[in-house]
């Protein structure tokens, strides 16, 4: 299985204007773009201060990381914390993430759950990927392959091979599912074209125990699902 995902989601760079109007958002970032991290903490911060979610969740990662500033995981969990309550989907998964790994908090499945869901919602794919992987190998709550499929499914149809592989693994073996084998292969082979060789490796592998007509019909189904871009797979 594919392991859960560890790597905090930055907010999203605006690179929109040329110039450099201080105290902007876009500044900010062209400010953290170029590696001008003081610079860009004085910029993020009055209008983190004044509310606004992406700047929020931007200093909450530079505080984790360390970038122009110590780090202090507290303190980014307070910046994330005041942009999650915005709904803001970075910052949602940002937090559950640090709930995951302890930093700054007590380790709390059930609290990095309910920050994930709330991310996966609004569509955030690794979110809903390590809300898989969590049911999927029971991290702090029993383990539920029916759920684990399920978000597996949702970030898979989305294109994330990590999702793709697991789901297809999940089908071969008939953890949370019926056993399939051929929609174990579809989503192998959907993942293993991206150049995944560990789904190369298991396509294969269920591949030598169909028959030529379920090989076949896999194969149709695998590229239709690429032509609807994974739409109703």
């Amino acid at each position: 299985m594919k392991k859960l995902i560890t790597v905090l989601l930055t907010a999203t760079l605006l690179i929109a204007c040329s110039d450099y109007a201080a105290g902007t958002l876009d500044n900010a970032n062209k400010a953290y773009d170029s590696g001008k991290y003081a610079q860009a903490i004085k910029l993020f911060k009055p209008l983190a201060l004044k509310g606004d979610a992406s700047a929020q969740d931007h200093l909450g990662f530079m505080y984790v990381k360390g970038e122009g500033v110590v780090q202090d995981y507290v303190e980014a969990i307070k910046w994330y914390k005041l942009a999650a309550a915005q709904d803001y989907s970075s910052a949602q998964f940002n937090l559950g993430l640090m709930y995951v790994k302890g930093e700054g908090v007590v380790q709390d499945y059930v609290e990095a759950i309910k920050w994930y869901k709330l991310a996966a919602a609004q569509g955030g794919t690794i979110a809903q990927y390590n809300l898989g992987d969590i049911y999927n190998k029971g991290k702090g709550v029993a383990q539920d392959y029916v759920e684990a499929v399920k978000w597996y499914k949702l970030a898979a149809t989305q294109g994330y091979t990590s999702a793709q592989f697991n789901l297809g693994t999940m089908y071969y073996k008939g953890q949370g599912v019926a056993q399939e084998y051929v929609e174990a292969y579809m989503w192998l082979n959907l993942a293993a074209i991206t150049g995944d060789k560990d789904a190369v490796e298991y396509r294969d592998l269920v591949a030598s125990r169909m028959t030529q007509q379920q090989l076949a019909q896999a194969q149709k189904l695998a590229k239709k699902c690429l032509a609807r871009n994974y739409k109703g797979c």
